[in-house]
């Protein structure tokens, strides 16, 4: 009896590592295809950032180079035919105010 025990024992130990040497293959496969899914994913954020820095870049150049005076000097006299102020053309207002 003691030996049908043992060798229904091994048998059953020796299935249960047959089925489970496969499961653990198949769970390895799950898994690099995760990490391959996830590595792209990562990859493609980081495109789109770099993308992104860039652009910013450029947008922070067009804003200084709109914002320069010279620039809104030249369209304020050209465009809108302003001037700079004479000091005969500044008037100055005193409000007197309640004690």
């Amino acid at each position: 009896m003691r030996v049908f025990k043992k060798e229904l024992l091994s048998k059953i130990l020796t299935c249960v590592l047959a089925i489970s040497i496969p499961l653990l293959l198949l769970i390895l496969g799950i898994q690099a295809k995760s990490y391959a899914e996830l590595s792209k994913e990562v990859a493609d954020l980081e495109k789109k950032q770099e993308q992104l820095v860039e652009e910013n870049k450029k947008l922070i150049s067009d804003i200084s180079l709109l914002s320069s005076t010279d620039r809104i000097e030249k369209i304020a006299t050209e465009e809108l035919g302003m001037h700079k102020a004479e000091t005969s053309d500044i008037v100055r207002v005193q409000m007197a105010g309640e004690k």
